[in-house]
């Protein structure tokens, strides 16, 4: 059987046709059932955080915290080392992304570079947990207090993840946050903001839907309502949240083991405690990553190039150079991570990896 880089978690059937049944009771499908609001309430508690709105997916909530924070043109300075969603929201919202380079310890955006990116047409500062690792919250947000820009984090792989003790969500004007199939908690297909600010978490939610209450329009909006369905796998996976991150983290630390030192690791901060979302490895060059990746696929094993490739060279961005992003990007590859991958599954990738970076 074919081994690929994630596996959707699934509940037992029966645990999730017990909230199918009493949507099929109820006959609400949509428009903040039950079922969202149990699981946006379960969430701002497991979180500990604010103005919690379950969306339909990562991307639009990326949207919304643009739109909400009145951002409709200029400059948002960026990362370049993400998946193409994060720049496709600033695109989309008919912005401009203006890349500053990562850093080369947790391939987050290098805090020391962004001020010199910042011009009179800068808006906000667009920042990504990359594979839940955080980046440099306190400095970003002096450097925007000082600026006077909006701070939005892509926290798509940020879910359970926590900084000196709270969650990685609850930084920024807006977190938001991913709750797709290939996340390690899922709702099938799904997203989140956090917001700060009460008003803004208003409009926010004003925006979600259609921007009118019955008859009263009152803003321009959009639909991202998520439905009951997709609620309903929420709240059926909550329960195993614990169980699903002890599960990475076992496996991450069999991989740490057997791989040793023959490829590169994301450096962990101080107080970070993290949600084992992915497991990176970082190769000598893009070759030795080819031929790695090569002989894993003879074994029908698969992991992914997350991400690649770096995002300022798409050809309808035209970026400015980052050459620590395109060197990083060039040569680092997710392996399999999820609940129920065997030790002995891992043992053969890290054989095949190990015989192929000798």
């Amino acid at each position: 059987m074919a081994i690929f880089v994630t596996k959707s978690f699934l509940p037992k059937l029966s645990e999730y046709e017990k909230y199918i049944k009493e949507i099929w009771q109820r006959g609400v499908l949509t428009n903040q059932g039950p079922c969202v609001q149990e699981l946006e309430q379960k969430m701002h508690e497991f979180l500990g955080v604010e103005n919690f709105h379950y969306l339909t997916n990562g991307t639009i909530a990326l949207q919304l915290a643009l739109n909400a924070l009145g951002i409709t043109d200029g400059e948002i300075i960026t990362t370049p080392f993400s998946y193409v969603a994060t720049i496709s929201s600033i695109l989309w919202e008919r912005c401009r992304p203006v890349f500053v380079d990562i850093e080369p310890n947790n391939f987050t955006i290098d805090a020391d570079k962004i001020e010199a990116r910042i011009t009179s047409d800068t808006k906000a500062i667009m920042a990504v947990h990359v594979f839940g690792y955080p980046c440099d919250v306190e400095k970003i947000a002096t450097i925007a207090a000082e600026h006077n820009l909006k701070v939005i984090y892509d926290g798509a792989h940020a879910f359970g993840a926590k900084y000196k003790g709270k969650s990685l969500l609850d930084h920024g004007d807006i977190s938001t946050c991913s709750f797709h199939a290939t996340k390690l908690f899922h709702t099938i297909e799904g997203g989140a903001c956090i917001v700060k600010d009460k008003s803004v978490s208003d409009k926010l939610e004003l925006a979600r839907r259609f921007g009118h209450n019955y008859d009263d329009h009152r803003q321009l909006g959009i639909n991202a309502k998520a439905s009951e369905f997709h609620a309903a796998m929420g709240l059926a996976n909550f329960p195993y949240i614990s169980e699903i991150i002890a599960s990475r983290k076992r496996a991450s630390y069999t991989y740490d083991i057997t791989l040793g030192d023959c490829v590169g690791r994301p450096t962990l901060v101080a107080e970070h405690e993290y949600n084992y979302a992915y497991y990176p490895v970082v190769f000598k060059n893009e070759e030795e990553l080819k031929r790695v990746l090569s002989a894993l696929a003879e074994h029908q094993i698969y992991p992914r190039r997350y991400f690649y490739p770096s995002l300022n060279t798409i050809k309808y961005v035209n970026g400015e150079k980052c050459p620590m992003s395109e060197d990083i990007s060039s040569r680092i590859a997710c392996l399999p991570l999820f609940v129920g991958l065997e030790n002995k599954t891992i043992e053969e990738i890290a054989g095949i990896i190990r015989g192929g970076t000798e």
